[in-house]
């Protein structure tokens, strides 16, 4: 069973898709974090984060993995390093590389063919996994998002985290479209557990009897 939750940054698909995972004992895949992991290795190679064929190749040799909640490349676990304003400030331009993005995609579906996993992302349902068995798109109002984000990131400030989501928002916008079959939910004012409730009934509904 795959689980493919989509949305745009600050929607809460981290943590509904975590908190998902776990009381479905499913593995959770963030493969946000995965480019966070190559932005990283790339700054510490001191590799020209506009250079995508070389991004690429990087990727190819350097497979990520994701286990229990832990972010590893190179042999090494990344999971703190890749969540600082230095990372979030340039995974944007990493991520938009379609040579980055077809080695993501790749290594992505090998990690989804396990089963059983919660996978967030942005293009998950419609590019990654268009079979996932249930599909679901988070979305809240950019407000929100943006004091959500503001939570998670109180070093960054809110002026340039409101402007870091409006570039993020235009960046993501050609893979940011729902799946057709997708549930569309707006977590604008609804708790994460109600939101996790909803998307656990759904996947129950898909499961064999």
């Amino acid at each position: 069973m795959i689980v493919a939750i989509d949305g745009p940054a600050g929607a809460g698909k981290s943590t509904v898709a975590s908190r998902l995972a776990e009381r479905l004992a499913y593995r959770y895949l963030d493969t946000g974090a995965m480019y966070r992991a190559l932005t990283w290795l790339a700054m510490t190679r001191d590799i020209d984060l506009g250079a995508g064929g070389k991004l690429g190749a990087l990727a190819e040799e350097n497979p990520i993995t994701l286990d229990e909640g832990r972010v590893w490349i190179d042999d090494t676990d990344v999971t703190a390093a890749i969540r600082g304003s230095r990372i979030d400030r340039v995974v944007p331009v990493v991520a938009r590389h379609p040579e980055v993005r077809a080695v993501m995609r790749a290594r992505q579906r090998e990690l989804a063919e396990v089963g059983d996993a919660v996978i967030e992302g942005r293009d998950i349902g419609t590019v990654v996994c268009p079979g996932a068995d249930v599909k679901i798109y988070l979305n809240a109002d950019r407000e929100i998002r943006a004091k959500r984000r503001l939570a998670e990131r109180p070093e960054i400030g809110a002026d340039a985290l409101a402007t870091d989501l409006r570039l993020r928002d235009q960046s993501d916008a050609e893979r940011m479209m729902p799946a057709e079959d997708a549930i569309q939910i707006d977590t604008t004012d609804l708790d994460v557990d109600d939101v996790v409730s909803r998307i656990e009934q759904l996947v129950k509904s898909q499961q064999p009897a």
